[in-house]
């Protein structure tokens, strides 16, 4: 099993990318005013996540939700060690995103033609032909850039996709000069073995890659999905405050990963994610009065491992 990877003081330590602000708030009926999507960016950021997803630069009529996408990137109060990333589409959107101070792009593409053509409009290969452009556009600004892989473990519309598939595709991600790709199981299709077969193919041929994984909870796997992840070296992980999100383009895909309760397995398993569990499950706690429903994180409503309860007083008979 991987440890992950050390930090300054010499500890092991896995990233966790926290995308709710995007990822959960997108798909969500009810907009949720500016200010407050900033105050929950704001405190997120003093959790000790190694990377928050803050937004999308998408068009305001495709995705309503996140309009703001501008004010919030420019308003938040950045923390140092805190990579600030937002989802663009095109060469549009990397210019707004560009204008805001982004620290790192996300780009997004599926590993399978009926997805593309529901969620982007386009196929595979013109995905790469956007990238292209996006990687020219960013030239020489210092910012990142990552690739997402949507239905890298399974399409809702073609069914499976072959590995070698997926691996063709981070290929020519690598060949763009790009530096980190994240595979995505959009609906929560994934099963153990499949993303360690999956994640060590890719890391054993892209050894220069920085690897995320995207799991999706629809089925009950999520967090077996990311340990087996874990197991074979995978270091950086994306999840959604409470397991907010899912894909408005993808029947059946519901909220992704929970982080608290991933960072809760993780920690409890002694490997240091540099996050502050406590600190985060009070920002998950105001998570309902936000979104005005309920949120399926399991850590919040039962309890760490340790919580200890006061012994039930015995009756005398």
């Amino acid at each position: 099993m991987s440890l992950g990877m050390q930090d300054s003081s010499g500890f092991h330590r896995l990233r966790i990318h926290e995308v709710a602000p995007r990822d959960g708030l997108q798909i969500e009926p009810v907009f949720v005013p500016t200010d407050r999507k900033i105050d929950l960016i704001d405190r997120l950021s003093l959790t000790g996540l190694a990377k928050i997803e803050v937004t999308s630069f998408v068009s305001p009529t495709a995705i309503p939700s996140l309009a703001d996408a501008e004010i919030v990137m420019r308003q938040i109060r950045r923390v140092d060690g805190v990579v600030y990333a937002a989802l663009v589409p095109n060469v549009r959107g990397c210019h707004r995103a560009l204008a805001c101070g982004v620290d790192e792009l996300n780009l997004v593409m599926s590993a399978s033609e009926g997805h593309s053509r529901a969620n982007l409009r386009m196929t595979p290969r013109q995905s790469l032909l956007a990238f292209e452009d996006i990687v020219d556009v960013t030239a020489g600004t210092g910012v990142r850039i990552n690739a997402s892989i949507s239905t890298a473990f399974g399409c809702p519309f073609d069914g499976a996709v072959p590995v070698e598939t997926v691996l063709g595709l981070v290929d020519r991600i690598a060949q763009l000069g790009i530096g980190g790709v994240t595979l995505c199981d959009t609906t929560g299709v994934a099963n153990p073995r499949q993303v360690g077969v999956l994640c060590a193919a890719v890391l054993l041929r892209y050894p220069q890659l920085n690897v995320t994984v995207h799991f999706h909870d629809t089925r009950g796997l999520g967090l077996a999905n990311a340990l087996a992840a874990l197991e074979v070296g995978i270091e950086r992980f994306d999840a959604s405050l409470g397991g907010l999100g899912g894909c408005p383009f993808a029947p059946g895909a519901s909220g992704n990963v929970c982080t608290e309760d991933l960072v809760h397995m993780f920690e409890a398993m002694g490997l240091n994610t540099g996050v502050d569990l406590d600190r985060l499950l009070a920002v998950a706690g105001d998570l309902p009065a936000l979104v005005g429903h309920a949120v399926p994180g399991q850590v919040l409503r039962a309890g760490k491992a340790d919580r200890r309860h006061a012994t039930l007083a015995t009756v005398d008979r």
